[in-house]
């Protein structure tokens, strides 16, 4: 069962250590619901074909090429054998460079995930001694993989009874955080007031569960849907409330306070009451 998700196999490196593992995607977008463009009157669905732009001739695939605008109307032709012979070690090898502590990992710079395990018996033990000793040492290891045709930086960290790689964008894709932040005050905020919201946050605090947030824009398109599909009409939506602006925040903070019930306690309100037992 587990081959049929597997997107890659290959090696993981370590010096002169290698292991063979494969990968599988850690996200699937599957339950999304999805539209398809048709035509209107007819709901017949459209179809793109490749054609000249200028003749707006229709073209078999295997008239195409790729190209690379160098100017303005001048076009490198590169072909699949020439891109094939760009191939390089890391398109066969997740290959570790450097380890960096935890801590000091920057998550800004995490793009799509995957699982990581072992590619068979024979490499189940140097993978386990592998991902304790990162463990270990409390280190994400950055490397180079080939995704896509292109080679990116990964991130490598244990993740339960196997690892997790992580595509890391480059650093020219990622804003400095002084540039969005140059409208934000330095001055120091009211001690009592980051009191009290302290206070509010430790109200709402609990653990980590993904699963207690519904995406609720996905749950309302898909009762539109499922409405208009078996000819019903769909259901009213609720008015959204937009968020004044706070005009005393103080007394915003305290009214927060009263208002949060530590969810240790609200979950033993809505837990069902057990009924005793009748003594014979």
């Amino acid at each position: 069962m587990a081959s049929s998700r597997t997107s890659w196999r290959g090696f993981l490196k370590l010096s002169l250590v290698s292991c063979p593992i494969r990968l599988m995607p850690a996200v699937s977008l599957a339950s999304r619901t999805r539209f398809h463009n048709i035509i209107r009157g007819t709901e017949q669905r459209i179809e793109l074909r490749a054609h000249d732009a200028e003749t707006g001739e229709e073209l078999d695939r295997d008239e195409l090429v790729k190209g690379y605008e160098a100017e303005k109307g001048r076009f490198v032709v590169v072909t699949d054998e020439e891109l094939a012979a760009l191939e390089v070690e890391s398109s066969r090898t997740l290959d570790l460079d450097v380890f960096v502590p935890a801590d000091e990992f920057d998550r800004l710079y995490c793009d799509e995930s995957y699982f990581i395990a072992p590619d068979g018996a024979v490499a189940d033990e140097t993978f386990r001694v592998v991902r304790e000793a990162i463990a270990r040492e409390k280190k994400i290891g950055l490397g180079r993989f080939v995704i896509a045709n292109r080679e990116r930086m990964v991130a490598l960290e244990p993740r339960g009874k196997g690892m997790m790689m992580t595509t890391l964008r480059p650093a020219s894709e990622v804003r400095k955080p002084a540039e969005a932040f140059e409208d934000v005050s330095e001055a120091k905020a009211d001690a009592k007031m980051v009191a009290l919201a302290g206070d509010i946050i430790e109200r709402m605090s609990g653990p980590f569960d993904p699963a207690q947030f519904e995406d609720r824009y996905e749950t309302a398109l898909r009762k539109l849907v499922e409405a208009k599909a078996k000819g019903r009409k769909p259901p009213a939506q609720k008015e959204g409330r937009a968020a004044a602006p706070v005009i005393d925040l103080m007394a915003a903070l305290k009214k927060s306070l009263e208002r949060e019930v530590p969810l240790d306690r609200a979950a033993a309100a809505n837990k069902p009451r057990q009924r005793k037992k009748k003594r014979a």
